[in-house]
């Protein structure tokens, strides 16, 4: 076995290989703390003919040994990948895939299994490093190694791969991944830092990571490695040259066409052109005359871009596509907007829940609870075309990931708010950044919803054309500028700063400065986007008539027993009484919803009755429960009573408690005492108009029997007689 390590944030990352899956490629555990992760790359021996991507597949699992628990559900087993697992996937696959040789298409695969995990140290940074260790450890082609840290900052102070702990006084999260020269990817949240804010937090995200590839150059150095020979993809430079001559002059055309259902008949008619041309001269070369045709799409593509500043939809770089806004589409919703952007739409729909409705995390490390989520559908007509629809894909788990991170930071507080909040965006047209279009529309759907927001939030994305030392950033790119550009970078934010972003690139990296200007152009962009949004929505609208209305309480959280009652009885009979829901947080929070907002009132009163602390003089409505001799018992709240003496009963003297109250009545009581065992003492009289001429006299000692009081009444009322053995 082999073992390189490091101090990180105070805690001993190592990586070791040699011991576990040595039938693999290449593997590697990683530790970090406690936390530890197995890592196995392997790939196909052939490569896959006729294809045109490279076909990676990367797989993150979490698996619940790891941290001591068994899965919840009937079966007791890890089902489907989860979210996080999914999106931990993605932030492994999407640095490493831009460094594997074009030509190399055999079958990849990086599993990346968590083995163990102390709850502190996050295992998703570590998949990165262990993905680019064991790779590099292969013999599969790879032009590595990367690195993947976390950034947060606390009390100002910027800190490389916080702790779980930490992490909740952390105003960022951001996750980046390096090679020796620069960042490569970027994806994160932010509580509105700015652009110079989140600039400093890449430079000083960087050095852990040239530390951490310095430890993996290290380890594959003590290793022989030996990579396998990758045959370059033939060519025909003779065909080559013939298509180029065939279709120069017909592909600037083609470009040029702004409409991209018009622009990509143009391309399609050109390709069976050209290969009905070469037919019967180069019998079987299909492929190859399509992707010379690719090849010169893509230059010519970008040399307008760069030579004349002109895009193929006729905008300038900076400028964005006209934007439309419409809300209360849909209605019986409780919130919608239809956000359009040139050619990228998005339906954006809101629904508000009660607490019931939160979504349970079952995971490795968490048992927690959801009150927002932003689910994103992509479904294959939004392009015109006809796809796979069935389970959600990982794409469209993390578009909605990212739109959910940068809408999050808007939302009201829970006091001010107490919903629970699913907003579904419904991709309807794509030509381009449809996350970022997600974004506009989840803000815009919250202000329609009447939510009491921190103001709106945009998102814009980026693109880069880069040759040599000319380069070209573009705002608000095309589906066609991500395909054949060189970088698609997302920033989300409000007028304040930035709450998301998401950076790929399909180069080997991107200068801080270039970086920089990026940065600023997007501040622009965004800034032109918000003014649009307000001036469409300036502030949040009435709330739908369909929405359930909802309440909140804070009670003393010992008062939670009382508020239950024994079986759940006192509980369950407010909710049958004002039908109402009501939720109980064990924090002391009470929740109460239903689609009249009386009934919440109604049933909000019963709570605070039920778990207030009664001072002598306050006045309450009742019921008579019950009758003694000696008085009557009243219930002022659920499941909460006092007594009636009967000589507060009237202000004159009562022979019978009947002959005054009967059980049922309503009656109106003054609370007049408060014993040292919390027994109350109420007065009716004390409400009544005293009579005229009326002379006080002097209390008297009484006695007082209450049944169940624990003052020492027998079930019949009268005093308990002492036990006596025969």
């Amino acid at each position: 076995m082999k073992r390189q390590e490091m101090t990180l944030n105070g805690s001993t990352l190592s990586i070791e290989t040699g011991q576990v899956a040595r039938q693999s490629s290449g593997s590697v555990i990683v530790n970090y703390g406690e936390t530890a992760i197995l890592v196995a790359v392997n790939a196909a021996k052939q490569a896959r003919e006729e294809i045109d991507y490279f076909p990676l597949q990367v797989e993150y699992r979490e698996r619940h040994y790891a941290g001591g628990k068994i899965p919840g559900g009937f079966f007791k087993r890890e089902a489907r990948p989860s979210e996080h697992e999914v999106l931990t996937s993605r932030l492994t696959d999407r640095p490493i895939r831009p460094l594997f040789p074009k030509s190399f298409k055999n079958e990849t695969q990086v599993i990346i299994t968590v083995l163990s995990s102390d709850g502190e140290n996050m295992a998703d940074t570590l998949a990165g490093v262990g993905a680019s260790a064991a790779l590099m450890l292969s013999d599969i082609p790879f032009k590595g190694p990367i690195a993947t840290v976390r950034v947060g900052r606390i009390d100002g102070e910027l800190v490389v791969n916080p702790t779980r702990s930490q992490m909740e006084d952390s105003d960022m999260g951001i996750i980046v991944s390096g090679n020796e020269q620069t960042i490569v990817m970027v994806e994160g949240e932010a509580k509105l830092i700015t652009e110079e804010e989140f600039l400093d937090a890449m430079k000083f995200a960087h050095e852990p990571i040239k530390e951490l590839i310095a430890m993996q150059n290290k380890l594959v150095s003590e290793v022989e490695v030996v990579k396998r020979e990758i045959i370059d993809e033939e060519t025909d430079e003779i065909l080559e040259k013939a298509v180029s001559e065939l279709v120069s002059s017909k592909i600037d055309d083609a470009i040029k066409t702004g409409d991209k259902a018009e622009r990509e008949d143009k391309i399609s008619a050109l390709k069976e052109e050209t290969v009905s041309a070469f037919e019967e001269s180069h019998p079987e070369s299909e492929q190859m005359v399509t992707g010379f045709i690719n090849d010169q799409l893509k230059s010519a593509f970008r040399e307008q871009i760069l030579f004349e500043g002109v895009r193929s939809d006729g905008r300038k770089t900076m400028d964005i596509r006209p934007i439309t806004i419409e809300t209360g589409i849909l209605p019986r919703t409780h919130g919608s907007a239809l956000f359009t952007r040139g050619e990228t739409q998005a339906i954006v729909v809101l629904t508000m829940g009660t607490p019931k409705d939160e979504q349970i995390i079952d995971s490795m490390d968490l048992d927690t609870k959801k009150k927002f989520f932003l689910h994103y559908n992509f479904p294959p007509y939004c392009v015109g075309e006809v796809g796979r629809f069935g389970f959600t894909s990982r794409r469209e788990v993390g578009h909605g990931n990212l739109a959910e991170r940068a809408v999050k930071e808007i939302l009201p507080d829970y006091e001010d708010f107490p919903y629970t909040v699913r907003i579904v965006s419904e991709i309807t047209e794509s030509n381009g950044s449809s996350s970022m279009a997600s974004v506009c529309g989840g803000s815009l759907a919250l202000m329609n919803a009447g939510a009491p927001t921190k103001g709106h939030v945009a998102g814009i994305a980026m693109g880069l054309i880069k040759d040599g030392d000319r380069h070209a950033i573009l705002s608000d790119i095309l589906g066609a500028e991500d395909h054949l550009g060189d970088m698609d970078f997302k920033v989300a934010g409000t007028r304040d700063g930035i709450s998301a972003i998401q950076l790929d690139l399909k180069i080997d990296g991107i200068t801080f400065e270039l970086l920089e200007e990026a940065l600023a152009q997007a501040k622009v962009g965004r800034n032109h986007i918000l003014d649009i949004m307000y001036d469409a929505v300036p502030e949040p609208q009435e709330m739908s008539k369909y929405a359930p209305k909802i309440l909140s309480l804070q009670i003393n959280p010992e008062k939670i027993g009382g508020l239950i009652g024994p079986g759940g009885k006192t509980i369950k009979k407010i909710i049958a009484d004002t039908e109402c829901n009501i939720n109980v947080d064990d924090d002391g929070i009470v929740t109460v919803a239903s689609l009249e907002l009386k009934r919440c009132e109604e049933a909000i009163e019963i709570v605070r009755a039920i778990t207030l602390e009664p001072e002598v003089g306050m006045e309450f409505d009742g019921i008579i429960t019950r009758l003694m001799s000696f008085g009557a018992f009243v219930e002022f709240a659920p499941g909460r009573e006092g007594l009636i003496h009967i000589s507060e009963m009237e202000w004159h003297r009562v022979e019978k408690v009947e002959d005054v109250v009967k059980p049922g009545d309503s009656v109106k009581v003054k609370l007049i005492k408060v014993d040292d065992q919390g027994r109350l003492d109420f007065s009716r009289k004390a409400l009544l108009e005293k009579p005229e001429g009326y002379v006080d006299r002097p209390p008297r000692e009484r006695h007082d029997n209450r049944r169940g009081s624990g003052r020492g009444g027998n079930r019949h009322g009268g005093a308990r007689k002492p036990f006596r053995r025969n």
